[in-house]
């Protein structure tokens, strides 16, 4: 099983990875199927079904779907010029992507939310449709975003590419067990398996650059977040927390008798400022989703700004080490909220953040493992009920929460010797036997908990 951390942290926008991301690469894959198509195309259609439409309005799925069909990418989107292309089309009702005709497409009409239908292959599915100059659909395909920004076609789903392994690779471990006796047996610290592995597939010059660019776009998110104030979009009137938090830390810095607790504000409010940033459809990377993006850079800003024997050159050890965590959960089982609910967001996410810390806190492979699962263990059951299906409430604090719990985490695994008696194995099952048993209005759809309780408005 491998999967590397360019396709675990991948750079795109807010807010959401599986609701945003993944429909708009969707909808590039469909014009790449177009283009190589021998048929003359006149107009598009596009229905969203499942969580993609009962969440879909607030995660901005429409608008992502047509962005994407008009040919945007998130890891190159352009905010002004996907502006202009919207303007655009509310003039024409038509989008123009390159290597393609001039292309109907009128969002009141093309583009349905159908709350009735639900897909069989995953509860983020979406069925875009290509059609003639009668309005006959002659090219059609299905897609399912299954979380994190990772799509796949119906066909691929079914033919299970999902879990397929690929080439071999040097370390190929598909549990925290096997991972566990190759590091015994090789020597090697899972950062050190887990680079090997990314070498024999990507090279080293390509891991070098990505992984330092990963860290800088996390930072700078990071760093805007915290500069940032105002109201976030959406209709919730969300105030933007994470400036004034961090100016109130910033002057008491300095100060005789600040509580130790006050540690844990400012590993909330750097995970604050890059949900606040998520929720305002800025650049962010999946960590292992848009939802959770903010747990993992959090703690290892942490890390570097709080942590004496901190250095910069750990920080690719924090993001190898953490993606074989992450790798372990989305193939064993989930890291999709419209799945699985939160826990295979956020509870991923602090297990994969617990995970590196420990690591570049000069942990044991047992250690790292035992990081891992005390963090994920202890966000078993957490349901994914977006407020007004927007990446806010109870999203934002809900990261910063992930993020001292993964220091948490590492900390108390850091005082054993990694012997411990759940193993990270059975906590990532009992997390998709949670998610499989858990009912669908808990599971990114708005339908219950908190999307219900809390006034929309």
């Amino acid at each position: 099983m491998f999967l590397s951390i360019l396709d675990m942290f991948k750079v795109g926008i807010g807010p959401s990875s599986s609701h945003t991301m993944g429909p708009m690469v969707a909808a590039a894959r469909f014009l790449d199927m177009m283009r190589a198509s021998p048929f003359e195309f006149f107009g598009l259609r596009a229905s969203l079904h499942g969580s993609l439409a009962f969440t879909g309005v607030g995660h901005a799925t429409d608008r992502a779907t047509i962005l994407g069909l008009a040919g945007f990418l998130p890891d190159t989107y352009d905010d002004k010029k996907a502006e202009a292309a919207l303007l655009e089309l509310g003039k024409t009702h038509h989008l123009q992507p390159a290597g393609l005709p001039s292309l109907r497409f009128d969002p009141k009409q093309d583009l349905i939310f159908d709350y009735d239908t639900a897909l069989p292959g995953h509860a983020n599915g979406m069925i875009l449709m290509a059609t003639d100059a009668q309005g006959d659909v002659i090219l059609q395909q299905v897609f399912y975003s299954i979380g994190g920004g990772f799509v796949l076609t119906e066909q691929e789903l079914e033919a299970g590419q999902a879990t397929e392994e690929g080439a071999p690779v040097p370390f190929p471990f598909k549990t925290a067990k096997e991972m566990l006796q190759m590091a015994r047996s090789s020597g090697k610290t899972i950062a050190e398996m887990k680079r090997a592995n990314e070498i024999s597939r990507t090279g080293a010059d390509r891991l070098k650059t990505g992984s330092a660019r990963i860290w800088q776009v996390m930072n700078d998110c990071i760093d805007r977040g915290l500069a940032r104030d105002g109201i976030l979009p959406g209709g919730l009137n969300v105030r933007r927390r994470a400036k004034g938090i961090y100016d109130q830390l910033q002057a008491e810095r300095g100060m005789n008798l600040i509580a130790p607790h006050t540690i844990n504000d400012w590993m909330s409010v750097y995970a604050m400022a890059v949900n606040e940033e998520n929720a305002a459809g800025g650049q962010v990377v999946t960590a292992p989703t848009n939802g959770a993006a903010g747990v993992l850079p959090a703690v290892i800003r942490y890390y570097l700004d709080h942590v004496p024997s901190a250095s910069e050159n750990h920080i690719e050890d924090f993001l190898l080490t953490a993606a074989a965590i992450g790798g372990l959960v989305k193939y064993n089982a989930s890291i999709s909220g419209a799945e699985a609910g939160c826990q295979a967001e956020v509870g991923s996410a602090s297990a994969m953040a617990a995970a590196g810390f420990c690591a570049v806190m000069g942990g044991s492979p047992e250690q790292v493992e035992n990081a891992a699962e005390i963090a994920l263990e202890h966000h078993l059951g957490m349901t994914c009920d977006p407020v007004k299906g927007l990446v806010q409430v109870p999203c934002i604090e809900r990261n910063g929460l992930g993020a001292i719990k993964a220091v948490s985490a590492a900390s108390l695994a850091l005082r054993g010797d990694g012997q411990h008696f759940v193993s990270l194995d059975v906590a990532i099952e009992t997390m998709r036997q949670t998610g499989a048993d858990m009912h669908e209005k808990y599971k990114e759809t708005s339908l219950g908990g908190l999307a219900v309780n809390v006034p929309n408005c």
